[in-house]
């Protein structure tokens, strides 16, 4: 008679006929990742082949306003994560645009006036693998070279060509990869672009140039993203709606290294019309999700839909108009972290005039508490999700080396269930595991049938089995 376990067995072996035979799988050399290191589903890199899945970007959740200037004049703006001192054993970030500059909090909700620095710091990062403790933070200070800290508060200049730049750049850093990380501003074939360098000893960097830049695709649908938005009376409207001015760029982006690929966020601003008085345009910002695999090629995720955009005007919010990403998000337990700006208004003066068209037009006063460092949490590996519904969906790996003893998922099967099957280098099951049910961040996967124990330093893939839940990620430990 047949048990739980034999039914489970044949469940899978159903499952591994269903998915078909991989010869390109098989015939592939297996991968070899890291201990720990999480493998997404932003593009197709780790996956052989799937079947009745939709791939789900996730926007992160507000929870509002975190840092105000003390002086509600001050538009106050970041560009950098907040960086944990372990030593003073609280968290540090520098702020722009206010007289209080540097700011410290113990949990990263609640923010008291740091120390003011010697020098004016946009965009640092901490290195705790540097052997030198003066030289534990580091800034990158735009057009202007970098400079190195023991506390944040006196810092050095050190001998070291800038990176040539515009108005705007960003700085990451992972010690696990030990790449430093410089984004900044360049002209680009449809304005404002983006060109990246790198280095590994904070002394010599190399220029990769202009990397990521909008294009047509992105001049069409910012048509349709203006259009959208003069359309809603619950967002806020720009100023001045010319369509021979509108254009979308690369404001910003910040870029950083996440579980072995590097992510973007861009700024696509959307520009809607000429501003008499300003050497700009009016309009807003729309930050949009991408990814690389070599810092160079970029991929465009959840079909250039918005990451993170405005809020509503009835909200009491800051971001209604302007919004700038942070560097890098802060990695808080099972949650990501995003220190973001938001600003209510483009152009934040007083101005009564006529435009060349004859129009005219009265600007009214906007010079009080305009901007405020926003707080926007996700989930852990959430920017992708593969998606089933109640027709499970399947996923067949690429084969991999198990560097580790024990499998881990990342998975919400709230309303539904995962299961997951072992394959060795020959395809043949050797391992299944019990259901993932329930929203799981970090479930560790428990077998009904087989085990690991014969296969660390040895090829496998996995046959994931979706019913009714979201997969964000695996990996082992």
């Amino acid at each position: 008679m047949l048990n739980a376990n034999h039914w489970c067995v044949i469940r899978a072996l159903l499952l591994a006929l269903s998915l078909g035979p991989c010869p390109a799988a098989v015939a592939e050399d297996a991968r070899s990742i890291p201990v720990g290191q999480r493998q997404l589903f932003l593009d197709d890199d780790a996956i052989a082949k799937t079947e009745n899945l939709k791939r789900t970007m996730h926007q992160p959740q507000k929870r509002g306003a975190v840092v105000r200037s003390a002086n509600p004049t001050q538009a106050i703006q970041t560009r950098m994560a907040p960086l944990w001192d372990p030593d003073a054993k609280h968290f540090k970030l520098w702020v722009m645009s206010t007289d209080e500059p540097s700011r410290v909090s113990s949990d990263g909700l609640n923010w008291m006036a740091g120390p003011k620095p010697n020098m004016r710091i946009d965009h640092a990062v901490f290195d705790p693998l540097d052997a030198d403790p003066t030289r534990r933070f580091k800034a990158s200070l735009l057009n202007a070279g970098f400079a190195v800290s023991s506390d944040g508060v006196q810092w050095t200049k050190l001998d070291v060509p800038a990176v040539p730049s515009s108005d705007e750049g960003n700085l990451s850093y992972d010690p696990r990869e030990g790449l430093f990380i410089h984004s900044v501003k360049r002209g680009g074939p449809f304005g404002r672009a983006v060109a990246i360098a790198t280095s590994r000893d904070f002394k010599t960097w190399s220029d990769h140039g202009v990397v990521f830049h909008a294009d047509k695709r992105d001049q069409e649908l910012g048509v349709e993203n203006i259009q959208a938005r003069a359309a809603d009376p619950t967002l806020q409207q720009t100023l001045y709606n010319a369509p021979q001015t509108r254009n979308v760029d690369v404001y910003n982006m910040g870029v950083f290294h996440y579980e072995g690929i590097y992510m973007g966020l861009p700024a696509m601003f959307h520009a809607t019309g000429p501003v008499p008085n300003y050497p700009n345009t009016d309009g807003f910002h729309l930050i949009q999700l991408a990814c690389s695999r070599d810092l160079k090629s970029w991929v465009r995720l959840g079909d250039r839909k918005t990451f993170l955009g405005p809020s509503r005007l009835d909200s009491g919010a800051y971001d209604l108009t302007q919004i700038l990403p942070p560097s890098a998000p802060v990695l808080k337990d099972d949650e990501l972290w995003f220190y973001y700006t938001g600003l209510k208004y483009r152009a934040s003066f007083t101005y009564v005039g006529t435009y060349p068209d004859g129009q005219t037009v009265v600007m009214p006063g906007r010079d009080r508490d305009v901007g405020a460092v926003c707080l926007a949490v996700l989930r852990r590996d959430g920017f992708i999700s593969l998606d089933a519904g109640e027709k499970p969906g399947k996923l067949l790996s690429k084969p991999f080396v198990l560097a580790g003893s024990s499998l881990h998922v990342n998975a919400d099967a709230t309303c539904g269930d995962v299961d997951v099957t072992v394959l060795d280098a020959a395809n043949q099951i050797v391992a299944v595991s019990e259901p993932i049910m329930g929203d799981q961040p970090r479930a560790v996967l428990r077998w009904k049938s087989g085990n690991l124990d014969s296969l660390q330093g040895k090829s496998v893939s996995l046959q994931f089995s979706l019913r009714n839940a979201r997969l964000y990620s695996f990996w082992s430990e």
